[in-house]
């Protein structure tokens, strides 16, 4: 099934400054939409109003061409949304901590999911140590094993690539780019220069 998150006329202000106004976009099954721009024009902002966590906007949006408001329901049960913070419970261990993630959502899950996941994600071998001991890139991974785990067709993704190592940035863009391959789409913003695909369109604020 083809999925697309469209936004009309989308404007945000901040601070009585408009980090952007008139915006038209959309994301669509298939894609990999990198959102540039410098720091300050609204990345982080925007990506937080296509995801349903900021109301504070101008415009409209869209799923599948239904307002979101009558197809919020179907448009959530399709979304994984990762911020710029890992957002991981220091406390939990990384099989705590998906096992956290997975009852929040409603998930029913098993351990060996969660293993399998973690395992993915290189940390085979820390599944039991408290998040508050491991690397931020560790952290980072413990956070990313939900894109495995969770199965959503749009992944909304706040500079993903944040800390982790070259073999760990090698492996996410692969698995963004299989994603979309497989009918998700992939809605991202890094500093990282992703490599050149057919599927990936680019959008630029400020």
């Amino acid at each position: 099934m083809s999925l697309c998150l469209q936004a009309r006329q989308l404007a945000c202000e901040r601070d009585d400054r408009w980090l952007f106004e008139g915006l038209d976009l959309d994301i669509c099954s298939g894609e990999v939409v990198r959102i540039e721009g410098p720091n300050g024009s609204g990345k982080t902002s925007l990506l937080k109003i296509l995801s349903g966590q900021l109301s504070d906007y101008q415009g409209e949006l869209f799923w599948n061409g239904a307002a979101m408001k009558e197809a919020r329901e179907h448009f959530l049960a399709n979304l994984l949304y990762l911020g710029h913070a890992p957002g991981i419970k220091l406390g939990l261990s990384p099989l705590e901590n998906l096992a956290w993630y997975q009852a929040l959502s409603g998930e029913n899950g098993n351990e060996e999911q969660r293993l399998d996941a973690l395992e993915r994600v290189g940390l085979a071998g820390f599944e039991d140590v408290p998040a508050g001991q491991l690397s931020a890139g560790q952290q980072r991974r413990v956070a990313l094993a939900r894109l495995t785990l969770t199965p959503r067709s749009l992944w909304v993704l706040d500079e993903p690539f944040t800390a982790i190592d070259r073999h760990g940035v090698a492996e996410l863009e692969r698995q963004l780019v299989a994603h979309a391959q497989a009918g998700g789409c992939v809605l991202v913003t890094t500093h990282h220069e992703l490599t050149a695909s057919p599927l990936l369109r680019r959008i630029s604020l400020g």
